[in-house]
């Protein structure tokens, strides 16, 4: 069966595409947040991951406002972005893991999640930027699962849905009848406002203890509900959820996970970010 090693958070701030083809880590504004990547990739080129699932949200790519599923999985062979942030040069196509995407596919249904199959996917930098943060040499050594969650229109999905759809997908990969090492990768958050009279909102005491919360309380988050999380993190700050889902997949892990590195910084382009990597033990 295959090997579900752990687990990375990021945001995924368009700017940060600028600032890596600008050649901008080490400039004093963006030098903070990029200082949180050593520590992970270090552990990455140790653990050497085969596939990653992707937990993100799509802006606008493959589903507007007039169509919005509650979750999408990817299911192609590769992936082509059309959307890699502000500056950086659009990448390669990205593979896809097939055969994984259609075990999650059934396993989810199964499950009674009603997901939307997408055998064709646009990504955009809320799937890049993550790679190109964690793999920053070359080409992304990975394949990829991505799971689209909707963050945009509302209803949206609850912090316990998000956290039960995550086990769902964890059990999915242990299950996977394939000898290959998969880590699941949450893109987003943490708070921030871009727009509307709380434009720039953060709420560092949430975020630290909600990235705390991760290690020592996993499901702390899901006791709120959206409209609750939207007040604490702002309109955008609900990406949040991603992170919830990844933290799923891994409570599916028999001994629990130990927190390998992270980092908060505040503020890149008004936005709260922050890096993470829990290993499962």
């Amino acid at each position: 069966m295959a090997q579900l090693i752990g687990g990375l958070g990021t945001s995924h701030i368009p700017a940060i595409g600028n600032a890596i083809h600008k050649g901008l880590q080490n400039e004093p504004y963006w030098k903070p947040f990029f200082d949180g990547f050593p520590p992970i990739r270090q552990w990455l080129s140790e653990k050497q991951p085969d596939v990653v699932v992707m937990f993100y949200n799509d802006h606008g790519l493959n589903f507007f406002l007039d169509k919005m599923p509650t979750f999408a999985v990817g299911a192609a062979a590769e992936y082509n972005n059309a959307d890699e942030g502000w500056g950086i040069p659009t990448l390669p196509p990205f593979k896809g893991e097939v055969d994984l995407s259609w075990h999650l596919i059934n396993t989810l249904i199964e499950q009674e999640f009603d997901v939307t199959t997408c055998q064709e996917m646009l990504v955009d930098h809320a799937c890049t930027l993550p790679l190109k943060l964690f793999w920053p040499g070359g080409d992304c050594p990975v394949t990829v699962v991505p799971v689209c969650i909707n963050t945009v229109q509302f209803p949206l999905p609850s912090a316990r849905r998000c956290y039960a759809l995550g086990k769902a997908v964890g059990q999915a990969i242990q299950s996977w009848d394939s000898d290959k090492k998969v880590a699941v990768i949450a893109s987003g958050g943490l708070s921030h406002q871009l727009d509307g009279e709380r434009a720039g909102f953060i709420n560092k005491a949430f975020d630290l203890q909600f990235i705390e919360s991760l290690t020592t309380n996993p499901e702390w988050a899901t006791q709120f509900s959206v409209h609750e999380l939207v007040e604490k993190t702002g309109t955008q700050g609900v990406e949040l959820l991603m992170w919830l889902a990844m933290r799923g997949a891994l409570a599916t892990a028999s001994a629990g996970v130990r927190r390998v590195h992270s980092n908060y910084h505040i503020p890149i382009s008004n936005t709260a970010t922050a890096v993470m990597a829990l290993e499962t033990v």
